[in-house]
């Protein structure tokens, strides 16, 4: 099973090896970096850079593809040459995925046309704009393509998909064997439990990106749904 992840400069590093530590352990699973050209690649704050030794032209197919997000990802999606390989490589794909803002990739290639989605919950009207209707949910399942939302959110969709894969009994030994049981701090980890002056603090983080949001209340298209509705 090729697993191939995409990287561009300006990932953000969590949204590509969270879901890393879970699918590169499937059986039979071959994981492969890629990025436009071979080589390092930089994360969004310039701390972390990852090898990825094909370059986008040297990879034709895959078995299921990841794309993270970041802060960087508008510059993909106005590039003919890496926006031509998303939509060429999915084809020949049983699973595209992404991470937090990758779901904007896939949105901007045409692969959510008309279908719920989800992204970081400050670019929900970026997604709608390329007529995807986003959803607040961890992750949302269509079979062949599945969004999860912002960054963490990579390991959840992971361990689904492992399980999807290999069986619920060999998603919860990859689980138990990466010691994840979350127990944060605070309750602030979703826009719906976060105080208003929180949102507006990580909406004023993104606020170089384009149209940000920080919804206080989520608009009625943006309603919560059962995962792969």
């Amino acid at each position: 099973m090729r697993i191939v992840f995409f990287l561009y400069d300006g990932f953000t590093v969590l949204d590509a090896i969270g879901p890393y530590e879970t699918l590169c352990r499937l059986p039979g699973a071959e994981v492969t970096f890629v990025a436009k050209q071979a080589g390092m690649v930089a994360n969004d704050i310039r701390l972390i850079d990852i090898y990825a030794p094909l370059s986008i032209d040297d990879v034709n197919s895959a078995d299921i593809l990841v794309v993270p997000g970041g802060f960087a990802d508008e510059a993909v999606r106005n590039d003919p040459h890496q926006m031509d390989w998303i939509r060429k490589i999915s084809k020949t794909t049983q699973v595209n995925a992404s991470i937090c803002t990758g779901s904007l990739i896939f949105a901007a290639a045409g692969l959510l046309d008309g279908k719920k989605a989800t992204t970081h919950w400050a670019r929900f009207e970026v997604l709608k704009d390329y007529g995807a209707i986003p959803v607040e949910e961890r992750w949302v399942d269509h079979g062949d393509i599945i969004t999860a939302a912002g960054v963490s959110a990579g390991i959840d969709m992971g361990l689904y998909l492992c399980a999807r894969l290999a069986g619920d009994d060999y998603a919860k030994a990859l689980q138990l064997a990466i010691e994840y049981a979350p127990e944060p701090p605070f309750n602030s980890g979703r826009v719906s439990d976060a105080a208003p002056e929180i949102i507006e603090l990580v909406a004023a983080t993104m606020g170089g990106q384009e149209k940000p949001s920080a919804p206080r209340a989520l608009p009625d298209h943006m309603h919560r749904v059962s995962r792969g509705g």
